[in-house]
């Protein structure tokens, strides 16, 4: 995979678990001999419909531990995936619904330094924090491309860039997005002093996509009808946005793990 010679995909996400998969994980690894025989689900795994491997992630049968281990996609018996179809947003990402009967892999497939959830939690860090770019880049472009339309959108003899209403909400525009890079800047400073932390990833996440939807969806009403047409990107990062808003643990999750952090105080049941 470091030399790009594999693809592979993370599957932690379950059908009925997405938030509670630290405790609540249904997918099940069960040790016999030097071999381990995984069985459950994943679901809205990215690239899991045409990658060359996945991680999986069970809860082992002994010790009730989260553990991870390496599968062959394509040459294991009982693993099987469904692509996700009809989605309305990141399009060009493959979701796959992985189902796993009686896969069975050897103990050297087994990630050897995960052997808790807190193991898996050190991955998801990173993940959320790399959603805080995303959603911050999402809102660049719509940004970018609402002030493009508006200046050559012409109505009323002129572009409605000259319309005090169209500029309030750029500014507006701008406004979200400059706090959201200057908020990434600051976590990406952290990360290379090695002092990023779960809160701090958690914070991004949340506050970067609840501000990307408000960007994307006052550039939307910027467009007007054309803001729902696929022809505009605008509509593109429109439904981005709410994925983003979604995956990687939901708004309200990444806001109890930063109020924890704050009070000392779990809230989370």
């Amino acid at each position: 995979m470091a030399r790009w010679e594999k693809i592979g995909c993370f599957g932690l996400t379950e059908p009925l678990v997405g938030s509670g998969t630290s405790g609540g994980l249904t997918t099940t690894a069960k040790r016999e001999g030097d071999t381990w025989v995984l069985n459950g689900q994943k679901r809205w795994i990215g690239n899991a419909p045409w990658c060359d491997l996945s991680i999986i992630w069970a809860r082992d049968l002994a010790d009730n531990q989260v553990k991870g281990f390496i599968v062959e996609n394509k040459s294991t018996p009982g693993f099987s995936v469904e692509k996700i179809e009809h989605k309305i947003a990141l399009k060009v990402v493959q979701n796959g619904q992985i189902t796993l009967k009686d896969v069975r892999v050897p103990e050297a497939n087994r990630l050897q330094g995960g052997n808790s959830f807190r193991d898996t939690a050190r991955v998801l860090r990173m993940t959320r924090y790399m959603v805080g770019w995303a959603s911050t880049g999402i809102q660049m472009g719509a940004y970018e491309a609402t002030l493009k339309y508006a200046q050559e959108r012409l109505q009323f003899g002129k572009p409605i860039a000259s319309f005090q209403m169209i500029q309030d909400l750029l500014a507006k525009m701008l406004g979200n997005l400059t706090a959201c890079q200057c908020l990434m800047l600051r976590l990406a400073q952290l990360d290379d002093e090695g002092k990023l932390g779960d809160h701090h990833a958690a914070l991004a996440k949340a506050f970067c996509t609840s501000k990307s939807r408000e960007t994307v969806s006052w550039g939307r009403e910027v467009l007007g009808g054309n803001g729902i047409v696929a022809d505009y990107n605008v509509a593109r990062f429109f439904a981005d946005a709410e994925a983003l808003y979604s995956y990687e643990g939901t708004y309200q999750m990444q806001n109890l793990i930063v109020g924890k952090a704050i009070t000392g105080h779990g809230a989370f049941l």
